[in-house]
């Protein structure tokens, strides 16, 4: 198996982890992704071999009790450091080194990248991980993809992580980590969209929040994003909310190539990042995005200033809808989790659920 698989032939949580793989679907899908590749699960599996080759380490953590954090603390520090500070198996470091100079256009050997967490169990129907595990932006220069791998590889043992997958019993053997490298992009907004409603769980409609800048301040909690619901029936936009932002997340690729964050210019704190056009174009690749999987989906977006770049051979599009990247997109859970719960216990007669009601004879 490859160490490295380009994300345009990603497929399988499996082998990729769950963002890798639903990207790869994405993009065979039509949909506008960033280029990049996924570190395979292959990859991990031979970097733990040089760490924990015997699974002891790994038995501990699954030893743990889910309940008790101070506990899970302990013994999660030094693991997510003997992990982050590995040296690479020679192998693996060439794949993911041939696979970032990939990246590289004319007159930039040391492309920036977004490098983030692919966890095999994350991102499906019955369970999320999202936000448990790291993700890092515009890292440059081999040696540090490098570095971030391992520090992606490491994440898998953050405390959060760890006492979720206990609560939900999951076997440490069974749970692996893939790594998406990606070109970062610099857009002019994003954050996420529902293709059902978050609060009340309506499927007829798509609810969209959004930030100036890097989606990256909605994570950090450093704004209150504004937000939009759209009818799937009429496309009209039937709620708006602008809510001041004092900060934004940027990345410059001129000056810096770093992400910044700095206070907001006082003429864009009250002002929507979207405008209409790009509000119904969300809506409507989300739409897209959900038919394709046939259920509703938690979708991570942004909007470019600039149309995105075309497959070769193609005219660009001036639409708002060439403008717009995912970034991810994983299964809805929390209302789907209430669809498939029962609406009372089954019992075997029908007469027991009177005598329930109604207590049984003497």
């Amino acid at each position: 198996m490859a160490f490295v698989i380009t994300l345009t032939a990603a497929a399988g949580a499996g082998t990729v982890g769950g963002k890798a793989a639903s990207l790869g679907e994405l993009a065979w899908a039509g949909v506008a992704v960033p280029p990049g590749f996924a570190v395979t699960v292959e990859a991990f599996t031979a970097a733990m071999a040089a760490v924990d080759a015997d699974g002891t380490l790994r038995a501990g953590i699954e030893a743990l009790p889910a309940g008790d954090v101070a506990r899970v603390a302990r013994a999660a520090a030094p693991f997510r450091a003997i992990v982050a500070e590995a040296p690479l198996p020679r192998e693996v470091a060439a794949a993911i080194e041939a696979g970032y100079r990939a990246l590289g256009r004319a007159g930039d050997a040391a492309p920036a990248v977004a490098v983030r967490s692919s966890a095999t169990v994350e991102d499906s129907a019955e369970a999320s991980f999202a936000g448990l595990q790291d993700t890092y932006l515009g890292v440059s220069g081999a040696a540090a993809v490098l570095g971030y791998v391992r520090r992606c590889w490491a994440s898998m043992y953050n405390d959060e992580s760890i006492a979720y997958r206990r609560r939900l019993g999951l076997p440490e053997a069974q749970v692996a980590m893939a790594v998406v490298v990606q070109r970062m992009v610099a857009p002019r907004a994003a954050g996420v969209m529902f293709t059902r409603s978050p609060v009340t769980g309506d499927r007829s409609v798509v609810a969209i929040e959004g930030t100036w800048g890097l989606g990256s301040a909605l994570v950090a909690g450093d704004v209150t994003p504004g937000s939009w619901i759209i009818s799937k029936v009429t496309g009209e936009i039937t709620a708006r909310r602008v809510s001041p932002k004092a900060k934004v997340h940027r990345y410059d690729p001129g000056a810096t190539g770093r992400v910044t964050v700095s206070d907001t210019p006082r003429e864009l704190r009250e002002a929507p990042c979207l405008t209409d056009e790009e509000i119904r174009s969300l809506a409507a690749v989300g739409r897209r995005v959900e038919g394709h999987y046939g259920a509703p989906q938690d979708i991570e977006w942004a909007v470019l200033d600039t149309p995105f770049a075309p497959a070769a051979g193609d005219s660009p599009a001036q639409d708002a809808e060439s403008r717009v990247v995912l970034l991810q997109s994983r299964p809805e859970t929390v209302w789907a989790a209430r669809d498939a719960r029962p609406a009372g216990a089954p019992r075997p007669r029908a007469a027991d659920h009177v005598l329930a009601l109604f207590g049984k004879p003497r």
